[in-house]
């Protein structure tokens, strides 16, 4: 079972390796999510690199994502479900664009989290405007 903060790293971490190519902006958003988020206070962050390794290694091993999303799920209360989304679509929108592939995830993402339209919309919203360019 995984904790909260393992739920969420990994949530990022797949996020960042879905289209193959995990960009040095995602992984300094990564960090920079979790150094400075309330949801992190209570987290080591010298266990940073060794849960997404762990992550990383579950992706290289295990092939149902399915799988790996409904640990994510259990893992989470409701609200910070909409906390792992909400930290999926920073982690898209680190490197400046989100590939076909990252658009899947989150979908299953939304899908296996239960996360409302309306809420995705609104999170997905709020990350364009952050990122904007003009």
């Amino acid at each position: 079972m995984l904790t909260k903060h393992a739920a969420l790293i990994y949530t990022m971490v797949m996020m960042s390796a879905a289209d193959q190519d995990m960009t040095e902006a995602e992984f300094s958003r990564i960090g920079e999510i979790v150094t400075r988020l309330p949801v992190f206070r209570d987290f080591d962050t010298q266990l940073l690199p060794s849960t997404a390794t762990a992550c990383a290694d579950r992706m290289n091993k295990d092939d149902d994502l399915d799988k790996l999303l409904q640990e994510i799920g259990a893992a989470l209360t409701p609200h910070l479900r909409e906390t792992a989304y909400a930290l999926a679509i920073e982690v898209a929108a680190a490197d400046g664009h989100a590939s076909d592939e990252e658009l899947r995830l989150l979908e299953m993402l939304r899908h296996e989290l239960g996360i409302d339209r309306l809420i995705a919309a609104g999170i997905e919203r709020g990350a364009r405007a952050r990122y904007a360019l003009d």
